[in-house]
């Protein structure tokens, strides 16, 4: 049985992690690599995301030699304030708060630290866990899966009062997104890579693992996100990244 946690907080808040920033060489786009933090009135709080591997924090000239990833772009500035433990710290946070971590896929830049958090349960799409190692980068595979307790996404599901986690295969075989209903805010949709920004859309999502799936849930996400007139958060956009509200904010 694929039991999953499920949140009993009736009030939430959110906050963005900022894990560094990074440029594409195809069209020299600059974008931020972005985490969440979700915590409830119940005490729970959900992590999603953890950025690069601590080495690039620690010589990303080095780290990106060794992973190849200067085939696609360079890392501008990934400090060990951009790792997950600093990030946490802005809000008063520190790992052992974590009580579940969600993994919207398992690239380079989404899954650095994804072993760091051992006491709590990982959520995690079913097809993703089902690979023999994490995506990471460029067929390498070169990261283990952790000890951990998994818990397994097959479809849509709500994970408590104002979360939920949609399964949008596309740009990775188990991408997640996320649309959160804040008290004061609003709804809003966290895309993570199933829309990395706006102009996605319309150059096709080019690149992608399966095309013709990236499309669909792409245009599946703006459709639910105009019929709740929520604010997009998408999962690298140079133009909202600069001006985005991050840690120590949160949003209500």
């Amino acid at each position: 049985m694929n039991t999953k946690t499920t949140l009993k907080g009736k009030s939430i808040r959110m906050a963005v992690l900022d894990y560094g920033l990074f440029q594409v060489h195809a069209n020299g786009r600059i974008i931020g690599i972005c985490g969440f933090v979700v915590q409830t009135d119940a005490d729970e709080t959900v992590l999603i995301d953890t950025g690069f591997p601590a080495k690039y924090a620690v010589d990303s000239a080095a780290a990106t030699a060794q992973d190849d990833l200067g085939s696609f772009g360079r890392v501008l500035s990934v400090t060990p304030e951009n790792m997950p433990a600093a990030q946490l710290a802005k809000l008063g946070l520190t790992p052992a708060d974590i009580t579940l971590m969600i993994q919207s896929h398992t690239h380079i830049d989404h899954v650095g630290h994804m072993d760091g958090f051992p006491h709590a349960p990982i959520l995690i799409a079913a097809a993703e866990r089902a690979l023999p190692r994490p995506l990471y980068w460029s067929g390498k595979q070169i990261m283990e899966w952790p000890e951990a307790e998994y818990q397994l996404v097959e479809e849509d599901f709500t994970l408590g009062n104002g979360f939920e986690v949609f399964l949008c295969p596309g740009h990775a075989p188990g991408q997640l997104a996320f649309m959160i209903d804040l008290p004061q805010t609003g709804a809003v949709l966290l895309t993570s890579d199933a829309i990395s920004r706006a102009a996605e859309i319309d150059e096709g999502f080019a690149g992608s693992w399966d095309v013709a799936q990236a499309i669909h849930h792409g245009a599946r996400l703006m459709e639910m996100a105009a019929a709740r007139d929520a604010l997009v958060i998408f999962g690298h956009s140079p133009e909202q990244w600069p001006d985005l509200r991050k840690a120590p904010d949160w949003f209500t």
